[in-house]
């Protein structure tokens, strides 16, 4: 492949697997959420299957050529959406922003303030609009539920739906169910989704009073609150409004392992009112149950989905959910130790990294 640009190259971890040859002769761009390819939707999506594939890309600048470009969803929408074929596009949406309404206050704004940071290259009235306009254009659309699917198959007839991969992670698995003192609670992810405990915090601190409790959060320090660029914020004051005692444990894939398996309980509480949040894919809920650690949830579709696939029945609805059925699994060694090892065993099944990459292998093959 030419290198124009500082190209990535594969470096094949773990496993081996032969190069993807029908595009290996092709240029190849990403246009990422960040430039060192280190967010969450960089290194367990496509650059991922990427080097597990010995294929080479480059950082997509929009002013060059390429003969195949992946999309996050935080690329110039404007600039990308012009360029004409040959070009063949892969557009890997995660969020679930066409479920969003336009009368939505966000929403209204969410281009424009894209555009004033520079994000996208010119203002956009509706940002739902320059998704669809987007899908139109592309040539393959990827996103995370089956509701999204549904969505962007009004503007494109070819998405796949394609999880996140979770390899970094290791194979290690939690055995011992045996309940701490106190209580130990573990969430992780990026700070800005704390919010979603804003459900259940009344429900922590009344459980408390009763079972001692710890919640262990693995996030960043530091987040900013607004676009990912404006309003600096602590994630250990944000975490003190919501519980204590909290801790606040830095990211890392070796962190993440060693907290959540020393821990009794996985929470991911979410705002089913909110369209964006309630429209999440299982991803989170795969991460600890293939670290085998029991998990409660908010009853987004795609957690009901996972949890009725694996037999189990930890999705709540309301606040009176959330706590009897953290009661329940605080108070019950078996039902802790059968909810780790259903959700494990789901997670190994359904989401391994082989079936990921023949997903990500039909959509490179769709666009050919």
């Amino acid at each position: 492949m030419r290198s124009r640009k500082p190209s990535l190259r594969p470096q094949r971890v773990g496993i081996e697997l032969s190069p993807f040859k029908e595009v290996s002769n092709l240029r190849v761009g990403y246009s990422p959420y960040s430039p060192d390819l280190q967010q969450p939707g960089d290194r367990r999506r496509f650059p991922h299957y990427a080097q597990r594939k010995g294929l080479e890309f480059e950082l997509a600048d929009p002013s060059e050529s390429y003969d195949l470009v992946v999309l996050s969803a935080r690329s110039d929408l404007v600039r990308w959406t012009r360029r004409p074929p040959p070009t063949r596009i892969v557009f890997d949406l995660i969020d679930s922003y066409l479920a969003v309404p336009e009368s939505d206050l966000k929403a209204r704004f969410r281009g424009l303030s894209k555009y004033a940071i520079r994000e996208l290259s010119g203002p956009v009235w509706s940002y739902r609009r320059a998704i669809e306009e987007m899908a139109r254009r592309a040539d393959a659309v990827v996103c995370s539920t089956a509701e999204q699917q549904r969505m962007l198959r009004e503007f494109c007839p070819n998405v796949h739906v394609i999880l996140d991969f979770h390899t970094e992670l290791g194979s290690a698995c939690k055995e011992h169910y045996e309940k701490s003192q106190p209580f130990r609670l573990v969430w992780e992810g990026l700070p800005q989704n704390l919010l979603g405990f804003r459900e259940i915090a009344a429900v922590l601190r009344r459980i408390g009073e009763e079972h001692p409790l710890a919640l262990h959060l693995v996030t960043d320090s530091h987040y900013f609150a607004y676009m990912n660029r404006l309003w600096r914020r602590s994630s250990k004051e944000l975490a003190e409004d919501i519980f204590e005692p909290s801790y606040i444990h830095e990211w890392s894939p070796e962190t993440l392992v060693e907290v959540a398996t020393r821990s009794d309980l996985a929470v991911i509480p979410l705002d089913l009112h909110d369209p964006l949040a309630a429209g999440k894919p299982e991803n989170k809920l795969l991460v600890f149950w293939r670290l085998g650690v029991p998990t409660l949830v908010s009853a987004t579709p795609a957690h009901v989905r996972a949890m009725g696939a694996a037999g189990l029945d930890f999705a709540c609805q309301h606040p009176a959910e959330w706590e009897a059925r953290l009661r329940r699994l605080i108070e019950d060694e078996s039902a802790r130790r059968r909810s780790g090892e259903l959700g494990a065993k789901y997670a190994l099944a359904n989401a391994g990294e082989a079936a990921l990459i023949e997903k990500w292998d039909a959509v490179l093959e769709s666009v050919r």
